[in-house]
């Protein structure tokens, strides 16, 4: 028993932690997948739900704090009983937007992991059903077993102080870590859109896509790698037989007035002033003409030319009010606003590309001189 008990605290303790590590990292991410969450409840349950969407920020940076504290209590076996209920809470909580997700199909990515690992909404919920099992180990033993330190423990433990300076220490860095991921970008980039990554070869599939066609008849159903020419049968679904093989990105696409931007994005420098949305911009005006400034330094350069493009998903009244607001003279494009969000987290954000290759990502907080830019497409002073 002292062994099972044991055993579940270091699964459930290095899972969470390993969890809340990748979200603190990009707490902006866990944001978006919690109002998307919020929205489909507002929608589904109550519009009580609306009223949290203005706090998900701090309640992403919270749940990924937390995680990672009870992981950390688990492997010292630090106050048991109050942390063996939060720890059940939580997978109890997490089992039911899982099971909602994958039954409903509301949310196809509950972003347990960020986007490190990607799992489908069945998977995330039989991740999260093997999780409770554990957790309910962990709730019914811990009263007879929290003396029961197990094997592998360290005696420094027994120091509640020590234990205590543990909690305290590990909460102020993910404040930290928050915080910097905030307004400086996310430390490690697990998305698509990382510097480095060649665009157009990410939006095509990395083998050939297999199909089998799901078709009925009589009551039965059956799988054919070939569409049957038999017209008895009843066509069900297409299934993807190799869904690794998929394009990493399927959603990138830019337009403008004059039609498809997506290939010409890919063509020669190009600077993206990405504005999410013109009317939520979490900066001073000071610093957009600043960054303005530099912006026309690289325009009206003679010896370099990068070319800066606004990409938003704001309609086409607002974008227009903020050019000429700040006098900018800017071709303007525009974009989905999820993908925009998933190419930076920041509002208004630049995004670097050379001939579709990412060469730069820089936060509105962080935007830097002309000739770092420069850098990034190889083109010298």
């Amino acid at each position: 028993m002292r062994i099972i008990y044991t055993l579940s605290r270091y699964f459930v303790g290095i899972l969470f932690i390993f969890s809340g590590a990748i979200k603190i990292n990009d707490p902006v991410g866990t944001q978006i997948k919690l109002q998307e969450y919020f929205e489909v409840f507002s929608s589904d349950f109550s519009s009580f739900f609306e009223l949290l969407i203005p706090f998900t920020l701090f309640f992403s940076v919270a749940l990924c704090t937390l995680e990672i504290i009870i992981g950390v209590a688990l492997l010292m076996n630090y106050h048991m009983k109050m942390i063996s209920k939060l720890t059940l809470t939580l997978i109890i909580f997490f089992t039911f937007l899982t099971f909602y997700s994958a039954y409903f199909n509301k949310v196809t990515d509950c972003g347990c992991f960020g986007d490190a690992i990607k799992l489908t909404p069945w998977e995330s919920f039989y991740k999260d059903i093997i999780l409770l099992f554990f957790s309910l180990i962990i709730y019914f033993l811990q009263s007879k077993l929290k003396n029961q330190v197990g094997f592998f423990y360290i005696k420094i433990f027994d120091d509640k102080n020590f234990r205590n300076g543990i909690i305290i220490f590990l909460t102020t860095v993910c404040l930290i870590v928050s915080y910097t991921a905030i307004n400086f970008l996310p430390f490690i980039d697990f998305r698509s859109y990382k510097i480095g990554n060649y665009i157009p070869n990410m939006m095509q599939p990395s083998e050939e896509l297999k199909y089998s066609y799901i078709m009925e008849k009589d009551g039965l159903t059956y799988e054919f790698e070939n569409y049957p020419l038999d017209n008895t049968f009843i066509f069900k679904e297409i299934k993807l037989l190799n869904p690794e093989a998929e394009p990493k990105i399927t959603d990138y696409s830019l337009w403008n007035n004059d039609g498809d931007f997506t290939n010409e994005s890919f063509r020669g420098n190009k600077l993206f002033l990405i504005i999410h949305d013109v009317k939520k911009m979490g900066i001073s005006d000071k610093k957009i003409n600043e960054f303005i400034n530099k912006v026309k330094i690289l325009e009206n350069g003679i010896n370099y030319w990068v070319e800066t493009i606004i990409v938003t998903s704001s309609d086409e009244k607002s974008i227009k009010d903020f050019n000429k607001r700040f006098d900018i003279n800017l071709r303007t494009v525009y974009g989905d606003a999820t993908v925009l969000k998933t190419i930076i987290r920041s509002n208004p954000g630049f995004f670097l590309m050379r001939n579709g290759r990412v060469r730069g990502k820089w936060h509105f907080n962080s935007f830097p001189e002309p000739k770092e830019i420069l850098k990034g497409v190889n083109i010298s002073l």
